[in-house]
């Protein structure tokens, strides 16, 4: 009787099995690279940081990813990809909980080509928003990016946060209408 594999590091593999694995990960590093990167964005409020978060993720997931192959059982892999870019995150505001940080409110949106009066209007919604974002829970931030920055649906993001469907649902539920109620009370 054969049990679970263990997780054998990339680099231990044999050349064959190794070259498959990379050209795996390749592809699902070109499926997800921007969902971590818009996640991680998200989160921290900046390019530079949303940028070594992301690496970070993925040289996790790298070393993990054959065992994940191995183990998921034929489902998506981005929500094990989530978490691991969530857990990054959760330590990146641990580790820096002492030291001085960015407003979110200073952070430039992620751009694209607008007119200026959009833009200015847009930037404007966007700095509101990712304000009244700071108001809620963590999990409920965490929940209300998966939705609707990476457009995860509920199951993906119950897996991401290791909660039931059910769960999941009444936690994005409360945190929109939280978030409505914070914009509605906003003075601006």
């Amino acid at each position: 009787m054969s049990g679970p594999k263990e997780n054998v590091e990339p680099a231990e593999m044999a050349p064959a099995a190794k070259a498959e694995l990379d050209r795996a990960f390749e592809t699902f590093y070109r499926e997800h690279l921007r969902d971590v990167y818009s996640y991680a964005y998200y989160r921290v409020g900046n390019h530079h940081d949303a940028e070594d978060l992301t690496e970070q993720a993925f040289l996790q997931a790298y070393r993990h990813f054959d065992r994940a192959r191995r183990e998921s059982d034929g489902r998506p892999l981005r929500p094990w990809l989530i978490r691991i870019a969530h857990n990054l995150a959760s330590n990146y505001y641990r580790d820096r909980s002492r030291r001085p940080q960015t407003s979110l409110e200073n952070a430039d949106p992620i751009a694209t080509r607008h007119d200026t009066e959009d833009l200015v209007a847009g930037r404007e919604e966007l700095r509101q928003v990712m304000a009244n974002l700071d108001a809620l829970s963590d999990d409920r931030r965490e929940a209300l990016i998966m939705r609707f920055a990476l457009g995860m649906d509920n199951r993906e993001i119950a897996r991401a946060l290791g909660r039931s469907d059910g769960a999941t649902k009444v936690l994005i539920h409360r945190a929109i209408k939280q978030l409505q109620e914070e914009m509605a009370d906003d003075p601006e």
